[in-house]
């Protein structure tokens, strides 16, 4: 565990293992400890791996006012990478981490030997839009999703359906997902992250980013459909498309896991 003074934000992070850097991005809501469970175990054996809180949530603090842009964030992460890492660096990120992984490439992609995003596109429209536009405005009028509301509200978002119907699968996601929604992190985070979420509009630059880019998407996304990730590929100018079937935006954490992190490690490995 440690602590980076960036210039607006003090970051929290933590690191495993030894090896080229590998940064890793949460998604909005989401902690740096997010990835400790299902991936560090994997990666920690070949690479010197980094997880950190964003801004707006867990140990990281920033007293700049909101709202904050995906710039903001992005900027963020490359100051942590300059400040602890050895660049260029491989990034992942998964939802909004993805979104934060893109523009670190935008606007420095010196930092980065190559790019794996998960469950993303490159801006917010129409259902990713009226989805995060109604959770916000759910809790600007003091909404809120609490115990197993919130954990199956977000599960039907994370998960397929036969995952959500797996009998001993899902017992273990989720009391995952009660910890997590009884933290009270996501509430707490909701607007300041999901806001930069659903503004975000990279199209206009991507075309120019060169930085090695794969998009990952799920068949079973319903938070980021997969022809989302496709317009993202197609867009950025160095980039592969990999479709995975029968995932979800979540999948990555504790259901498909063990297909997932090979398949990364050997994307990384290409450019280590």
């Amino acid at each position: 565990m440690g602590t980076f003074e960036g210039t607006e934000a003090t970051i929290r992070y933590d690191r495993f293992g030894r090896g080229a850097d590998v940064v890793w991005v949460a998604g909005g809501g989401g902690l740096g400890s997010d990835w400790h469970r299902y991936q560090m175990p994997h990666f920690e054996r070949s690479f010197r791996n980094t997880t950190f809180d964003n801004r707006g949530i867990g140990a990281t603090t920033c007293d700049r006012p909101m709202p904050w842009p995906v710039e903001d964030f992005a900027r963020d992460t490359a100051e942590l990478i300059r400040g602890i890492c050895e660049p260029p660096v491989a990034l992942v990120g998964l939802s909004f981490g993805s979104a934060i992984v893109q523009q670190v490439c935008i606007d420095f992609p010196e930092l980065v030997r190559c790019a794996i995003v998960m469950g993303t596109g490159a801006w917010c429209t129409e259902w990713g839009w009226d989805y995060q536009d109604a959770e916000i405005e759910f809790r600007k009028a003091g909404g809120r999703l609490d115990g197993m509301m919130g954990a199956t509200h977000y599960a039907a978002m994370l998960y397929p359906a036969r995952v959500l119907g797996d009998r001993e699968l899902w017992p273990r996601l989720r009391e995952e997902l009660l910890a997590w929604i009884e933290s009270g992190e996501n509430e707490a985070s909701l607007i300041p992250q999901w806001d930069a979420s659903l503004r975000f509009d990279q199209r206009a630059a991507l075309p120019d980013c060169r930085v090695p880019m794969h998009v990952i998407a799920f068949t079973e996304d319903v938070q980021a459909p997969p022809q989302d990730g496709l317009e993202l590929a197609e867009l950025a100018g160095n980039a592969e498309y990999h479709l995975f079937e029968e995932m979800g935006h979540g999948s990555v954490y504790g259901h498909a896991h063990e297909t997932l992190n090979p398949f990364i490690e050997d994307l990384i490995r290409r450019y280590a």
